[in-house]
């Protein structure tokens, strides 16, 4: 999406949701076990697993849900101009797989952006279909993903008792991500249907006037508070609080249902007031900000760099919350620094450039 006619309360969502995410990659970082000690789902002390459950798997499926809309905005837009669809879309869906690949390989093994891409091929031919093809897409994802999850808790499956460490160099880590490809890609792989499901929703709820102040929306809003905030909140800490056996249901099933119920009331706060420039602004740069917190923390924390997560081993639970809103302190200000010289963030506009290119490519003129 261009950064003419933004949406101001999606800039923000937006900007919420990639500080949200932070705030749950900060503790896979700072895991003194390594990249893969977030595979380890032993039993966390009492405010340790409070302070993950602020964050675990709300903004990632906040982040989804903005997806979706986003996705709407790009099929609305492309039927207003009377383009073919999904046409361009599945180039820019080429571009997000390439940007999550090169970020998976070189930064973060638990990358989201490869996730995203392949799911929105195959959302994009669902979305402009009737409501009706719509909610049984949407139904079906539903039961399959519910359908997983039990399976998974009901074997009592968690994520083993391997231990990691934090490789000694660069290239150990790159190579590690190689070698150990479809490890780091199971999470992506096991929410495929829950993040077709909050596409689809996504989409859908746009449709129905969530982001409006019309009486529906109102309506909506508020029923998506109480059952997100109201049932889903402690429904989360039940689940987060029952020990390793519960990972599944709460990270991929309360979690999402609470994100749903933030959506709606921070739109509705959002509306009240004059919103938020500073985390517009990191919304408005979304993709530069979340590549790079975690560039930050790849820096910060793992055995090339800096080595804190290893130093402080003994800090915690209390400096990943320091670091969380340090990382944060300094997108703030990074990205508003930036949009005050330039129109987009340095990778939006890198990557505006590679969707523009084929499409000014001039035709060959006919012989």
């Amino acid at each position: 999406m261009t950064t003419t006619h933004r949406i101001p309360v999606l800039d923000v969502l937006r900007g919420t949701a990639i500080l949200g995410t932070l705030g749950t990659n900060i503790w896979i970082f700072t895991d003194p076990r390594g990249p893969s000690g977030s595979l380890i789902t032993d039993t966390a002390g009492v405010t340790e697993t409070l302070l993950r459950t602020l964050s675990n798997g709300k903004f990632l499926a906040l982040l989804t849900l903005l997806f979706g809309i986003g996705l709407e905005l790009q099929y609305r837009s492309a039927r207003r101009r009377g383009h073919r669809w999904p046409g361009w879309y599945l180039w820019r869906a080429v571009l997000l797989l390439a940007e999550g690949a090169l970020h998976y390989l070189l930064i973060f093994e638990w990358d989201v952006l490869m996730a995203y891409a392949l799911v929105s091929i195959l959302v994009a031919g669902i979305v402009g279909r009737s409501d009706r093809a719509v909610r049984t897409c949407m139904a079906a994802a539903a039961l399959l993903h519910l359908t997983l999850i039990g399976l998974l808790t009901l074997a009592g499956v968690d994520g083993g008792d391997t231990t990691g460490r934090y490789p000694s160099g660069y290239a150990e880590q790159v190579t590690g991500r190689i070698h150990d490809f479809w490890i780091y890609r199971s999470e992506s792989i096991l929410i495929i249907p829950l993040t077709v499901l909050l596409f689809l929703a996504g989409s859908r709820l746009l449709r129905a006037g969530v982001l409006t102040t019309d009486p529906a929306g109102t309506r909506l809003r508020r029923h998506l508070t109480i059952t997100g905030l109201g049932v889903g909140v402690p429904l989360n800490l039940l689940t987060a609080f029952g020990g390793p056996r519960w990972f599944f249901v709460d990270r991929y099933v309360c979690a999402p249902l609470v994100a749903l119920g933030l959506l709606a009331a921070l739109t509705s706060l959002l509306m009240r007031t004059s919103g938020s420039p500073r985390l517009a602004a990191v919304g408005r740069t979304a993709l530069s900000c979340y590549v790079l917190q975690n560039l930050i923390c790849a820096i910060l924390c793992y055995g090339w760099g800096l080595g804190l997560a290893g130093r402080f081993a003994d800090l915690r639970p209390w400096w990943p919350p320091l670091a969380w809103a340090a990382v944060s302190a300094l997108l703030i200000t990074a990205a508003g620094w930036w949009l005050r010289r330039f129109d987009r963030g340095p990778l939006e506009t890198a990557w505006h450039w590679a969707w523009r290119l084929p499409q000014r490519t001039p035709t060959p003129a006919n012989p």
